[in-house]
């Protein structure tokens, strides 16, 4: 088995799955999906997921602490959850090409972020966040950045240093003010303006699927992030 998906099942708790599922010694396992679900927790240890965990649509208060030894995770999607923050274990997820958190209640992101060098996009619209980590500049392979719909005041200069940023999403951050957003530009980054017209807030029941690859939206496909 490569896949195990269990979106849209109504679950409130993760079945009990097989011994050798969670050694991954028979299985090989590259996908796991639990999204669009009730779950309010998950259990410490996680199977060892090779590619692609979605875990959005849910319930979850917090990210089960075994997350950080999925390292050879590549995409991770945990939006549409009550989290509040992200664990600075999610530091340690070495292999992670795109992250997205979005409508999460994210009030900040931790410095830990900057230790996933592989990253090359992070969605975390649709929060709370009023201003980023320095550590941001670290993300030495991070090509799209989207930001929209948070309480941005202001970026860390470090962003002018990520050599590969080829998108950055700013609109409806309304106290946003970047004197040097031109200098991105002139660089070649493709910058999406900020809005004249106020926030738009998230709608309630907002579907995350919107932010997968499209191809992993049929149940039989997953296809690699970046």
């Amino acid at each position: 088995m490569t896949s195990l998906l269990l979106d849209r099942q109504g679950l409130t708790e993760l079945p009990a799955l097989p011994a050798d599922l969670v050694e991954l010694s028979a299985w090989q396992l590259r996908t796991l999906d639990l999204g669009h679900n009730r779950l309010t927790s998950l259990p410490s240890r996680m199977p060892d997921v090779a590619e692609y965990l979605y875990l959005h649509d849910n319930r979850l208060r917090a990210l089960p602490s075994g997350l950080r030894e999925l390292r050879r995770l590549r995409y991770l999607n945990v939006s549409g959850n009550p989290l509040g923050d992200l664990p600075g274990g999610i530091g340690e997820l070495a292999g992670l090409v795109e992250l997205r958190a979005e409508g999460s209640g994210l009030t900040a992101l931790p410095d830990s972020i900057g230790r996933l060098g592989s990253l090359h996009e992070l969605s975390v619209r649709d929060n709370a966040i009023t201003a980023l980590t320095p550590r941001i500049g670290d993300l030495t392979n991070l090509r799209r950045l989207d930001l929209r719909n948070n309480g941005l005041r202001a970026l860390p200069e470090e962003i002018l240093g990520l050599p590969v940023l080829d998108k950055l999403d700013l609109r409806w951050n309304r106290d946003l003010d970047v004197p040097w957003l031109a200098e991105l530009g002139r660089r070649g980054c493709v910058v999406w303006p900020l809005s004249s017209t106020g926030p738009r807030r998230a709608l309630p029941g907002v579907d995350h699927d919107a932010g997968r690859p499209k191809a992993t939206l049929s149940r039989g496909a997953r296809r690699s992030p970046g």
